[in-house]
């Protein structure tokens, strides 16, 4: 044996598991994040609320998720849920379209109403789940949105709207423009009558949706990096023939420029809701000198 032959190099190997070992991976253990391309088990993934722990970005969460980190265990009663659009205008293959998204997501639409508490304070809650439609808002979106509102002020209790949404829905045409005037006076009348409304805008909050009823809050909140506005950046582009700030239309930007209130991350939402409802519970907050404090 020759002296090289001791210090060759030796070939490695890299096994590649079977199909059969791929199959043995549970689907869903694990998730990426989006934007810093991070990968952590679903479970720690649930855990932060489908925040990235390293870089802090906000990923789309289903309606029912966002229900069951805000509200007390068990309080949720939803309302409407058999509210299914019809197709009034007799757009080709909508009703296929819809019927795909309810297997898909298990909803019946693309918002989710109901009320319940937040650490013991009650409140109406319409949460849209951009899954259905891209979140859009049709007849029945508005509706049950609309009958949300009318329910709290029946019921004399804050309504909170968690819009995710593409604006409206193309499928319904006029009728989806006009949900933009019913909700809002829904509100209106909401208003007139001393009743509280809590807008969140999530990802996205675009379109019909951002231009009503996700605008005329007493409290305009937003998630981190939200993508708030009307029209796309093209169009705006195009039209004004200016280039825009890269964090155009982002909630931070909304918020300098005084269209949101404040920027809320997803861990803090629920505390800073629940103070809000506190203060606004008949009587206020308690006077801290008929306390003693």
């Amino acid at each position: 044996m020759q002296l090289k032959d001791l210090f060759a190099k030796k070939k490695r190997y890299a096994s590649i598991p079977s199909e059969n070992a791929k199959k043995d991976v549970p689907e869903g253990l694990m998730q990426k994040c989006s934007n810093c391309q991070k990968i952590y088990y679903q479970k720690e993934w649930q855990k932060h609320l489908y925040v990235c722990p390293d870089c802090g970005h906000h990923h789309q969460i289903t309606a029912h998720d966002r229900i069951n980190c805000l509200f007390d265990e068990d309080s949720f009663i939803e309302w409407d849920n058999k509210l299914i659009s019809g197709n009034p205008l007799d757009f080709p293959h909508y009703e296929e379209k819809l019927e795909k998204d309810r297997v898909k997501t298990g909803l019946n639409e693309a918002v989710v109403t109901g009320e319940g508490t937040i650490k013991g304070a009650r409140a109406a809650v319409a949460v849209m789940d951009s899954r259905f439609r891209m979140g859009s808002m049709g007849s029945v979106v508005g509706e049950k949105i609309t009958r949300a509102i009318e329910n709290a002020r029946e019921k004399k209790i804050p309504v909170i709207v968690f819009s995710a949404s593409g604006g409206a829905r193309m499928q319904e045409g006029i009728l989806s423009l006009m949900q933009m005037a019913k909700t809002s006076i829904a509100i209106q009348r909401l208003h007139q009558e001393n009743g509280l409304f809590i807008s969140v805008m999530t990802n996205p909050t675009t379109g019909g949706v951002s231009a009503s009823f996700a605008s005329i809050g007493d409290y305009n909140f937003a998630e981190p990096g939200a993508l708030i506005g009307f029209a796309g950046r093209r169009i705006i582009e195009q039209t004004i023939r200016e280039k825009l700030p890269d964090d155009f239309q982002t909630a931070e930007f909304q918020m300098a420029h005084g269209q949101v209130d404040k920027v809320i991350s997803r861990a803090e939402m629920r505390d800073t809701l629940a103070t809000i409802l506190e203060i606004h519970q008949l009587g206020g907050a308690p006077d801290e000198t008929s306390t003693g404090v």
